[in-house]
């Protein structure tokens, strides 16, 4: 992916409010440790998925936002980000893919290569496991918010969960 690709106005504001969401989880699972969290974002901002308060968000949105700017840029890496299982899945999934080539359609034939197939997705998993970080650091995220700010947190419960929408501009 082109460094201009990433400049891209849509592309940016989503890395950026990616790398925020991350730093916000960080922030609130240390004042709530043993909550469970989760975070999607998009050009418009992030959603916090999580049994918090409007203002527990936002404070934890507003100190994310200054540790970021004070250069704390590793608060825009998460390990349970997407990014990090979506790499090694889809690898793992191609290596299970391409252990079926070659076999005619029969079950029987598919199901004689599970044992390659199996033993292909865990070698790509093993290989490609420390891709995650990788990709996370340098496309899904970004750790200078540069001239971002944040505008409003809404909540509202959805199919019994808090879901905090967080608007920003810049």
């Amino acid at each position: 992916m082109s460094h201009s690709l990433l400049n891209f106005s849509p592309i940016s504001r989503t890395r950026r409010n990616h790398g925020l969401e991350h730093a916000t989880l960080h922030v609130l699972s240390r004042r709530f440790p043993r909550l469970s969290l989760a975070g999607i974002s998009s050009p418009r901002g992030f959603i916090i998925l999580g049994d918090v308060t409007s203002e527990d968000v936002a404070e934890a949105a507003i100190e994310a936002l200054k540790r970021l700017r004070a250069g704390e840029s590793n608060l825009a890496l998460h390990p349970n980000c997407g990014t990090n299982f979506a790499i090694p899945g889809a690898f793992a999934g191609l290596a299970g893919w391409l252990a079926t080539l070659g076999s005619d359609k029969s079950f029987k034939s598919k199901l004689e290569r599970l044992p390659l197939a199996l033993a292909l997705a865990t070698v790509a998993l093993s290989l490609t496991f420390p891709l995650g970080p990788i990709i996370q650091k340098r496309f899904t995220t970004s750790g200078d918010p540069q001239g971002l700010e944040l505008e409003r947190v809404e909540t509202c419960i959805r199919a019994g969960i808090r879901v905090h929408h967080v608007t920003t501009r810049g």
